[in-house]
């Protein structure tokens, strides 16, 4: 069975949908996603962020704000466990060498997936030939509760950690 978490604020999201056709017969659902956006030529890109969850949306918007389309790829991972190795390795593997790798999440660095997938990552990393570099976290930092209590400090973490998922 596979167990759906998500935020209600991505219920009513106007960029959070699919069509019927994407869910009708013959489809499969996809553990990694790549940016739907009109993206950038493999070649091109300079940084690719990888994320799970309502994150994307963030940085979707951020990115179009800043006007990267060409530089950056985002990559969602839907789907932790099993670990999608080799669907990520495949999608990966089409960016330059050179380029930066960043794991951005919403939860402190403790609580969301960065310990989970940031070793295997590097592992991909390494077998596709970019394993001289690190990847790079882009967060909240550890912390002893998932929320800050605060809405306006909430707000400055996450105009952060977006922030460094572009600049890091």
């Amino acid at each position: 069975p596979l167990i759906v978490m998500t935020p209600k604020s991505l219920l009513r999201h106007k960029r959070c949908v699919s069509r019927l056709d994407e869910m009708a017969p013959g489809t499969s659902f996809h553990r990694v996603m790549w940016d739907t956006a009109p993206g950038p030529a493999d070649a091109a890109v300079e940084r690719v962020i990888l994320c799970s969850g309502k994150v994307y949306y963030d940085l979707l918007q951020s990115k179009e704000e800043r006007g990267l389309g060409d530089r950056v790829a985002l990559l969602r991972l839907e789907q932790l466990a099993p670990f999608p190795e080799k669907v990520l390795s495949e999608e990966l593997s089409r960016y330059p060498r050179n380029a930066r790798f960043v794991w951005c999440q919403e939860e402190p660095r403790n609580m969301g997936g960065w310990f989970f997938t940031a070793p295997r990552i590097e592992n991909i990393m390494e077998d596709i030939g970019v394993g001289q570099q690190r990847l790079v976290y882009a967060g909240r930092k550890a912390a002893a509760s998932p929320a800050t209590g605060f809405n306006a400090q909430h707000v400055r973490e996450q105009e952060k950690l977006v922030d460094e998922a572009f600049t890091l």
